[in-house]
């Protein structure tokens, strides 16, 4: 009978090589564990092996000759008296070995070579057996000497020294404590240099104050470097800067203080976020987030906070100046605080540049509009050009309706006692080109959104599935945009234009003979194409009443005619009206300009004569036209380069638009009557019987360009030939042009050539260069005397 298998199965080798695989495993991990253990163990022999080091080093050594001598103590001292009468070479080399071991461990415990090895019990009656120190023993020091070799151990042996301790030890530690201390009396020394208590020299002082601040900066930037690596992680940093910002050192605090409030703003221009934080809700705290997200809120959180506190620095900065508080004269005096506070005001208009977007903005807002109208210029100046740069880079609408609001509150609060750079910092807001771009969209024809009916029975089911993909694309790219929609946009633009009509059409009513008229007939003009048509006739007499009374420049009729005729021009169309008391003014005005006068006026003259024949040409008769061309080119004689320039352009314009005004260019008389150029009234002047004589004379101007132009009218202004202009003169506008060629950088366009640098003309005597008859005579001269003989002595007796 066959014997019985063993039902045991056998292991594969796959199951044999998992089997082996995991012994490995738990070997290894044995292994490790078993090195971890050891390696502590060593660790806790070392921890103690230090300490009892420590204890045995701060132990006072017991002294020999203090306590009475042992018996067995005096055997020992003969013993030691006889083996040092012995010669040293009966020591062999574990003798040796022995010392060498003894004499480098520590010996300042006077005890055995292995007294570790003794219990913890027994160390007690070891440090209760040492005796006390009295007062009246002197302190002696313990010096360590060579041992001796007894017949079964080597005994130490030690003596003592008295020890003259000097007051001060010159140890590591103390030297460190001696220079600190040396610091801080020349800190204090500097700090009460203001009181006179101290006689440092002025170069002490100086140097004392340079190296406080170098210090502080080397803080201040490791503080700021620092923040800047990991801004989540080292926003705590922040607030070390801040308290920065009440350094009470006298000597250094106003600079120390700037430079915190620059370091800090930067910081912030740096790590906020482009997003403006909302404050959490009940439900969003108690709820449970992610590490990274309580991470991010808690950085939020923090910047928010900080942020907040620094504004109210700033701001508190800024009060204190101008209520001139006497409670931080203590490091800052009063004089020196009104620099302290326009650096803070610097602060505040850059953080309001670079964060529109930002927390507390509206505050900042608050904080600077009264200072628009500041009666330190430099202050005023600087706040002015921030909101007119505030206003150039809003494209969406919203900051600069919050700006306007502002303004308009601060105007009426003060009842218009403001400067007038105050409304004109208005003219920036960006309403006109918002809505030129607008109007030109509605022009474009718009794509209706096909029914589903529709595209059921004019497209196919291939051509609908592409349909619906398109339409899905175009709301993706539209929600990719992240743009505010047109509505919104158009809502916020109009409210800010109201508010600005509202402060315009208030100063006109209550307070036309301010100083601020100027500025509101400026802003009148600029955006006068945007008012309703409901106005336009109250501010049309307001503005002729305004010109007939006589108290207005140059400069402010000539706004008022602008703005007249930019009404009447753009929505004012549709009136059936002729403003002939507008023409027959600005044409009365253009003698009184002239070179002496501001270039800005000619300006202002360009723009009108634009919206008064070019666009008004169907409605302008022919008298009035040539009027105002031949008043032009006289004008053109007596004013700048660049105002010669765009006039002469403007007259270009006016002679296409008006084409029957070339005979203009003739000497012959056209009809009856003589030119009377003295005439205030366009349509009497009979400027059809005289010639534009002015443009020959200007063919001989210093100004390449000027010639061009008057070569090109007196030709009849062709579009082609010889006489035509070239591309970059005909395609620019009279403002354009007037701009391109303005000589206040003091540059001359175009660019004058330099001289050419001739080589001087070198004269030689020779023949090719002297006639034939005059080189004979020459000859005959230099000859003649080459022979005759000198005779001095007649020459001295006579």
């Amino acid at each position: 009978m066959a014997p019985s298998r063993s039902k045991k199965r056998r292991p594969s080798f796959r199951r044999l090589l998992k089997t082996s695989g995991v012994k490995l495993d738990n070997k290894l991990r044995n292994r490790q564990m078993k090195r971890q253990n050891c390696d502590k163990k060593q660790r806790k022999e070392h921890r103690k092996m230090r300490q009892a080091l420590k204890g045995a080093a701060l132990a006072t050594p017991r002294p020999l000759d203090i306590t009475a001598k042992r018996p067995e103590e005096e055997e020992e001292e003969e013993e030691e008296d006889f083996l040092e009468s012995l010669p040293t070479d009966m020591m062999d080399d574990n003798d040796l070995q022995q010392m060498s071991s003894f004499l480098s461990r520590d010996l300042s415990s006077c005890g055995p070579a292995h007294s570790g090895k003794k219990r913890k019990s027994e160390v007690v009656p070891g440090y209760e057996k040492i005796p006390r120190k009295m007062a009246a023993v002197a302190e002696k020091e313990v010096v360590h000497l060579l041992p001796i070799k007894d017949r079964t151990r080597l005994i130490p042996q030690s003596m003592h020294r008295e020890v003259n301790k000097q007051p001060e030890e010159e140890e590591d530690e103390e030297e460190e404590e001696e220079a600190a201390a040396a610091t801080q009396e020349v800190e204090m020394g500097a700090a009460e240099l203001i009181d006179g208590t101290t006689a440092l020299t002025p170069a002490q002082q100086q140097e004392a104050r340079m190296r406080k601040i170098q210090d502080r900066k080397l803080t201040i930037a490791r503080l700021a470097s620092t923040v800047i690596a990991n801004p989540v992680n080292n926003v705590k940093c922040v607030k070390q800067l801040r308290g920065m910002l009440m350094e009470a050192d006298p000597c250094v605090a106003v600079t120390v203080r700037k430079l915190a409030m620059v370091s800090l703003m930067e910081i912030f221009k740096d790590i906020v976020p482009t997003y403006k934080i909302r404050p959490l809700t009940a439900a969003e705290k108690a709820a449970k987030v992610k590490k990274e997200t309580q991470q991010l809120r808690e950085f939020e959180e923090g910047l928010l906070s900080q942020y907040k506190f620094y504004l109210e620095d700033l701001e508190q900065c800024i009060r204190d100046w101008k209520q001139k508080k006497s409670k931080r004269s203590q490091a800052v005096s009063l004089e020196r605080y009104s620099g302290l506070a326009g650096v803070a005001v610097r602060c505040l208009c850059e953080l309001l540049l670079a964060l529109p977007h930002f927390n507390f903005h509206n505050n900042i807002l608050v904080a600077l509009a009264p200072l628009m109208n500041d009666p330190v210029k430099t202050v005023s100046d600087m706040c002015c050009r921030t909101f007119s740069e505030l206003f150039h880079q809003d494209k969406v609408g919203g900051t600069s309706l919050a700006a306007v609001r502002v303004i308009s509150g601060l105007v009426k609060s003060l009842n218009f006692n403001v400067r007038p750079q105050v409304l004109r910092t208005l003219l920036s807001v960006r309403i006109q080109e918002a809505l030129v771009k607008k109007d030109m969209k509605d022009m474009t024809p718009s794509v209706k959104a096909m029914r589903h009916k529709d595209k059921k029975n004019n497209l196919s089911r291939m051509q609908r599935k592409w349909k619906k993909a398109e339409e899905k694309l175009q709301q993706e790219l539209l929600e990719a945009e992240a743009s505010d929609s047109k509505d919104k946009k158009m809502k916020m633009h109009t409210e800010t234009l109201n508010i600005v009509f509202l402060v315009y059409f208030r100063i006109l009513k209550k307070a036309h003979k301010s100083v601020l008229l100027p500025a509101v007939l400026e802003g009148l003009a600029n955006f006068a194409h945007l008012i309703n048509l409901e106005f336009f006739d109250d501010l049309l007499n307001v503005l002729q009443s305004l010109i007939q009374s006589g108290d207005l420049t140059d400069r402010e009729r000539l706004h008022c005619i602008q703005t007249v005729f930019t009404i009447l021009s753009g929505q004012g169309d549709v009136l059936n009206m002729d403003p002939l008391n507008f023409y027959s003014e600005l044409y009365a005005m253009l003698p009184r300009l002239h070179a002496g006068t501001s270039d800005d006026d000619i300006l202002i003259v360009l723009r009108c004569l634009d919206a008064m024949l070019i666009r008004r040409r169907k409605r302008v008769s022919l008298q009035r036209a040539m009027a105002f061309i031949k008043r032009l080119s006289g004008l053109s004689l007596h004013v700048q380069t660049h105002a010669s320039i765009g006039l002469l352009a403007a007259t270009r314009a006016a002679l296409h638009s008006f084409p029957r005004c070339d005979f203009l260019l003739d000497n012959e008389v056209q009809g009856s009557g003589v030119y009377l150029a003295e005439l205030p009234q366009p349509e009497h002047c009979n400027a059809h019987n005289t010639a534009l004589w002015e443009l020959h004379t200007l063919q001989r101007h210093f100004h390449p360009v000027v010639r061009q132009l008057a070569v090109h009218l007196s030709r009849g202004a062709p579009s082609e030939g010889g006489a035509v202009l070239p591309l970059e003169l005909s395609r620019r506008s009279p403002v354009q042009l007037f701009a391109d060629y303005d000589v206040k950088g003091m540059t001359f366009n175009p660019p004058v050539a330099p001289p050419r640098h001739k080589k001087k003309e070198v004269f030689r005597v020779d023949r090719s260069l002297l006639d034939s008859d005059l080189q004979q005579l020459v000859d005959d001269t230099l000859r003649s005397g080459e022979e005759a003989e000198l005779d001095f002595s007649t020459t001295r007796k006579h």
